[in-house]
């Protein structure tokens, strides 16, 4: 049963990956006057908070 909860942990890590691969590319944009509205920095520090959770609760169970 401890299956699926490891898939959502490599899910919460697959993002927290590519929100980091993102936000590197925003800092090193071109047009310093593009600016986004995502936040990367939060989306990535929530996506490792989900796996650090999702992978204490495969560990419990």
């Amino acid at each position: 049963m401890q299956g699926p909860m490891w898939i959502g942990v490599g899910a919460w890590l697959t993002l927290a990956a590519g929100s980091g691969i993102a936000d590197w590319r925003r800092t090193r944009r071109s047009d310093p006057d593009a600016v986004g509205f995502m936040p990367w920095t939060l989306v990535q520090i929530l996506a490792i908070l989900g796996a650090v959770v999702t992978a204490a609760l495969a560990i419990k169970g």
